[in-house]
């Protein structure tokens, strides 16, 4: 007999579950895993080297695949995948059947569909390969490839959230920077980084990542900006003017959270980190250049970018949790809430 929706409800809290923890932790580094895979995989221009699928060469076990490093390359994405989205399906109903916070329950379900579409979103990616969009002189294959890139950074952050959200800090009372200033800025930032790994993933797989040869400047000669345009200078010029916008707009960002009056060093080794990995990023953005797209220096700038994304994602969504206590703190002292939503939203904490 299946348990009723009461029994299953009597079994959900909103405190510290570490075995559930630990398996998002676990969840949320694999997604990275599958970042480098499908980054070195595009590098090596081994995206069609098995024309159908879900299977490779109509096996789960294609011949060759362990000693030929493209086929390798791809196929270990496709495994990759596979676990991912059974790690994503499991996480869920996990969560579904012990966690208290619904707005986590929900945050779990759409990471499954978010999973399940990008399955589909990589199988079109090859599926359609052949049929061409002559207008703009790529496939239709080559389009959903670059929508698959755009969405795996959305299931980073969502891995990411679902995991912080489950960790021993949140579920307890802690001291986190509750301005709202600081918050917009990390949202501006994290937006920022989204619209530059779509530019990214656009220019990968428009074969533009050369279309500049030189760096830091546009020509041989020292000029600012391109001597010619096209299509595949102009979304690597792009690509390097938002490089330059987020030059700015991280260490701003890191400087803030610096200065937050918090207990702990948390905060400030987060900010360190972000740092650190924004002057790794443009160093490796400036090698793969420099060494003609060499595949393992662009797969670590493609990683590095994921890292980038999900440390800023990482400390804005903590300063959210922060904004959100001192909302709730400020309507408990005022002896209401403003809505059942917003009283939905304010933290239970496990105080065993």
């Amino acid at each position: 007999m299946s348990p009723t929706p009461t029994a299953v409800t009597s079994r959900r809290t909103a405190g510290y579950k570490p075995a559930l923890a630990w398996f998002a932790a676990l969840g949320g580094a694999w997604v990275f895993v599958l970042v480098m895979l499908g980054a070195f995989t595009t590098s090596i221009g081994a995206g069609m080297i098995f024309p159908d699928w879900p299977l490779s060469n109509g096996s789960l076990n294609p011949e060759g695949w362990l000693s030929d490093l493209a086929k390798f390359a791809e196929h270990s994405h496709r495994l990759s995948a596979e676990v991912m989205s059974l790690v994503a399906i499991g996480l869920a109903a996990w969560i579904w059947v012990t966690e208290e916070r619904a707005w986590l329950r929900k945050l779990a379900i759409f990471a499954v569909g978010l999973v399940l579409v990008q399955a589909v979103v990589g199988g079109l990616r090859v599926l359609l390969e052949p049929d061409q969009v002559a207008t703009i002189s790529t496939s239709v294959g080559q389009l959903f490839a670059m929508l698959h890139a755009c969405l795996a950074q959305v299931f980073v952050c969502t891995l990411l959230a679902m995991a912080l959200s489950l960790s021993r800090g949140w579920t307890v009372p802690a001291e986190v920077p509750s301005g709202g200033g600081l918050l917009r800025l990390g949202r501006v930032c994290c937006g920022l980084l989204l619209v530059q790994l779509g530019v990214a993933a656009v220019m990968r797989h428009s074969f533009a990542g050369l279309a500049i040869p030189t760096f830091p400047l546009s020509t041989p000669e020292g000029a600012l900006l391109p001597a010619a345009w096209d299509f595949k200078v102009a979304i690597q010029f792009a690509h390097r003017v938002m490089a330059a916008l987020l030059t700015v707009a991280l260490p701003w960002f890191a400087a803030a959270l610096w200065r937050e009056r918090v207990r702990g060093s948390g905060l400030k080794n987060g900010a360190l980190l972000l740092v650190g990995l924004l002057v790794l990023q443009i160093f490796l953005g400036a090698e793969a250049v420099w060494r003609l797209r060499d595949p393992y220096w662009t797969t670590a700038h493609v990683l590095t970018g994921a890292c980038l994304l999900a440390t800023t994602f990482g400390l804005t969504w903590w300063t959210h949790r922060g904004v959100i206590e001192s909302r709730c703190a400020t309507n408990r002292a005022l002896g209401s809430t403003r809505s059942t939503l917003e009283a939905s939203r304010c933290p239970t904490y496990d105080h065993s």
